[in-house]
């Protein structure tokens, strides 16, 4: 009896712990049990109960009893739309949308809209078009002239009477001809109105685009209906596209109907009667506010809320009250932006605290990312080091260069908000002033943006006038702001490449490798490209091109690959020359071409793909942008492998080598952007064409065009490792940029390193 008690005590000690968790399972089984026999017993009741279906609450749709959705939510309901092909039609491509947004249907936000009159062109529309136009995503102005002189840098539409009243009913046809289905919301305003835009903007992203709305500063009519409203068009008024979708069937009947002389109470007359909209300031929780100047208004002065609060003033009587108008709610926005930051900052420090790291993990400036913290030696982000007159770090690679340009104005604002800002932090005690900048440091962080450190030398001066001079260092962050798409023109991936291949003696053990690789990424493939051979002939070799032909050989491979190729030709062109110059010879091949040809100036050691040639039709762009890929270069492969791999892997891909920054040679333009730049180069160097030996294509486009010169790395370019033969006769820097490519090309540190310790050893033993 004993051991049986004994054994029962170790039975339940043991069950203890996991006797909450059967409990719990036993309740929850007995209460699911429970529920599922009383939903069971309503269910057989609803179904047993006599008499006449229950009927559905007041309001709600015949759906809705049972259990469906009512029609306003047919939206929102799930649909598979089967595939079927009518096999009697036959088959025809689907021709998509180049972008996603186009295809789902998505609508731009805001299209602006200004009236502007003969009087008003050149005065109140100039103003408005530097003030607000380039804060709105759209902006056009309509006019009723009918050969008016646009000013520089607006859109103006002329619709040809200046009737007002048919003014409005053609740009409201404008609107929904050509804006119609591109936008959301129609902003309609006059030139003589100011409008924040930033506020405006904010107002349309708060309202839905579901629902017609007629939105401004109400107005009644005189002598008409008391409900009925319409909006002034002085202080303008917002449009959504549904009603704008709705109005315009009705727009003719309108205009024949309809007698006013105003041609904002005629639109509220139109949308009032065929639509049964009323103009409203308040919606969706948004108020349309505005203010209305008096007259000799100084904005300057205007304190009151109203005033600080609208989104659109009238009436503006002239050009330069615009001009203080915009320079007064600039102020505004700007002291609301900075306490907003403020009030920010102060969050952040308050809840900072609440963490675990407390008020260390705070950064500064509060609200900025924190630095960049490396992971390893090689992510160490550098300092450039500057003073007021010199920079020395060089774009060109040279030690010390003259401070000037965008670097000399970014310095000078620098020293400047450094002295502004300890005069806020010490004023009124102390005063300074700068007497001259001892060292200054910067660089970029990615993370964050371009940080300084400055050592300054200044002179305090106190309330009594007592002044002393020190020695001080501030640290300042310029952080990276709200990044913007930049817009570019549209290019295709359709456009012929016509690839340019200058040869000389010393590349004709590479050429037959680039004929087939050429011939087998793009001929194989039949892709858009062409290839014109240009053969430079040694003085000594031309004179003997009737007994020895030096490139017999290589057009000895053309001839075969036309004979593969029945439908291509490639053509070429013999020139005489000493000194190859890569202007004058492009001269040559720009003649022979039409002024629309998109060139690849390649080199013997390029490997032709249609990834990259792709590349290159998208990043050249006519009269915009022109294209520097910077190939990937192989290292020696007796340097790397020493006799261990003869050849790098798939996997290495990109790993054994280095993109040369240092070659130029690999460029993409149009001809039509080369023939302009290199009119203004000939104009500049007149008949001194020895200057043109010192010069390559990308000096070209870089001093004599407008142009983007766009130098980015080209995975897609890889080249074999080999030993470049440098001209001297060209000019010295050329001919040193050629020595480093080939010293840089040899191998890398580590494996020089490798290479010379092997060496010592062997030297050793």
């Amino acid at each position: 009896a004993v051991a049986a008690a004994m054994r029962l005590g170790a039975f339940l000690s043991a069950l203890r712990p996991a006797l909450p968790l059967l409990l719990g399972l036993s309740l929850g089984c007995s209460l699911s049990l429970l529920r599922a026999s009383w939903s069971h017993s309503a269910a057989e009741e609803r179904c047993l109960v006599p008499g006449p279906a229950a009927l559905p609450a007041r309001g709600a749709p015949p759906e809705a009893a049972e259990g469906r959705p009512g029609p306003g939510h047919e939206d929102f309901r799930p649909r598979i739309v089967p595939y079927y092909r009518d096999p009697n039609k036959p088959y025809k491509k689907v021709l998509r949308t180049r972008y996603i947004q186009t295809e789902l249907g998505f609508h731009e936000r805001l299209f602006v809209a200004v009236l502007t009159s003969k009087a008003t062109l050149n005065t109140l529309a100039v103003a408005v078009n530097k003030t607000v136009a380039h804060h709105f995503p759209r902006l056009l102005y309509f006019t009723g002239l009918r050969s008016a002189k646009v000013p520089h840098g607006m859109v103006l539409v002329a619709h040809g009477d200046e009737r007002p009243i048919w003014l409005m009913y053609e740009t409201m046809n404008y609107i929904h001809q050509h804006f119609g289905s591109d936008y959301d919301w129609f902003y309609i305003m006059q030139d003589d109105t100011y409008a924040q835009a930033e506020e405006i903007k904010a107002l349309v992203t708060h309202l839905s685009i579901n629902q017609d709305v007629y939105l401004g500063r109400v107005e009644e009519f005189i002598g008409g209906d008391e409900q009925a409203r319409y909006c002034h068009g002085g202080f303008g008024y917002l449009l959504s596209r549904s009603l704008l979708l709705k109005l315009h069937p009705h727009l003719d009947s309108c205009r024949n109907e309809i007698l006013s002389v105003r041609p904002d109470e005629w639109l509220g007359r139109c949308i009032i009667d065929f639509l049964g909209i009323t103009c409203v300031s308040q919606l969706q929780g948004q108020h349309y506010h505005t203010y209305e100047l008096a007259k000799n208004t100084e904005p300057e002065k205007e304190e009151e809320e109203e005033f600080q609060a609208a989104l659109a003033v009238h009436p503006v009587s002239d050009m330069t009250l615009m001009y203080r108008l915009h320079k007064q709610f600039s102020r505004i926005q700007l002291d609301r932006v900075y306490q907003e930051i403020q009030d920010l900052q102060m969050q952040i420090r308050n809840l900072t605290a609440l963490t675990p790291a407390g008020e260390a993990g705070v950064t500064w400036p509060v609200g900025i990312n924190a630095p960049f913290l490396p992971k390893s030696r090689f992510e160490v982000i550098g300092w450039d080091y500057f003073t007021e007159q010199h920079l020395f770090s060089c774009p060109d690679g040279s030690p010390k260069c003259e401070l000037s340009g965008a670097s000399k104005a970014d310095v000078s604002e620098i020293i400047e908000s450094a002295v502004e800002q300890l005069n806020h932090r010490y004023q009124p005690l102390l005063r300074f002033s700068k007497r001259q900048l001892l060292n200054g440091y910067r660089r970029f962080d990615p993370t964050r943006g371009m940080e300084y450190t400055l050592d300054l030398l200044l002179e305090a001066a106190t309330q009594k006038g007592h002044s002393h001079v020190l020695a001080k260092r501030v640290s300042l962050v310029r952080p990276l702001s709200k990044v913007e798409i930049i817009p570019m023109p549209y290019v295709t991936e359709a456009t012929r490449v016509q690839l340019v291949l200058p040869l000389t003696v010393q590349d004709l053990d590479f050429v037959a490798n680039f004929l087939d690789m050429f011939a087998m990424n793009t001929l194989d493939t039949h892709d858009n490209a062409l290839l014109t051979l240009l053969f430079i002939y040694h003085p000594y070799d031309a004179q003997r091109v009737g007994q020895v032909d030096v490139f017999a050989g290589v057009k000895a491979m053309v001839g075969e690959l036309e004979k593969r190729y029945a439908e291509v030709k490639i053509p070429w062109i013999s020139v005489k020359t000493e000194v190859p110059s890569q202007v004058k010879l492009m001269d040559i091949v720009s003649k022979k071409h039409p002024v629309d040809t998109l060139f690849f100036l390649a080199s013997v050691w390029t490997e032709i793909n249609m990834e990259f040639l792709n590349r290159c039709r998208m990043n050249t762009i006519s009269n915009w942008q022109v294209f520097f890929p910077v190939h990937f270069q192989e290292f020696n492969p007796a340097l790397v492998y020493r006799g261990e791999q003869t050849a790098s892997s798939n996997t290495d891909f990109l790993r054994d080598g280095h993109f040369d920054r240092h070659s130029f040679v690999e460029a993409c333009f149009y001809n039509s952007d080369y023939m302009t730049a290199r009119t203004k180069l000939a104009a500049d160097i007149l008949d001194r064409d020895e200057v043109l030996e010192s010069m390559e294509v990308f000096d070209v486009f870089l001093h004599y065009s407008g142009l983007h010169l766009f130098r980015a790395v080209e995975p897609g370019l890889v080249q074999k490792y080999t030993l470049r033969s440098c001209n001297p006769r060209l000019s010295e820097e050329l001919y040193h940029r050629c020595v480093l490519s080939n010293l840089e090309g040899l191998a890398s540190r580590s494996h020089l390193a490798m290479a010379l310790f092997e060496q010592e050893q062997a030297n050793s033993t």
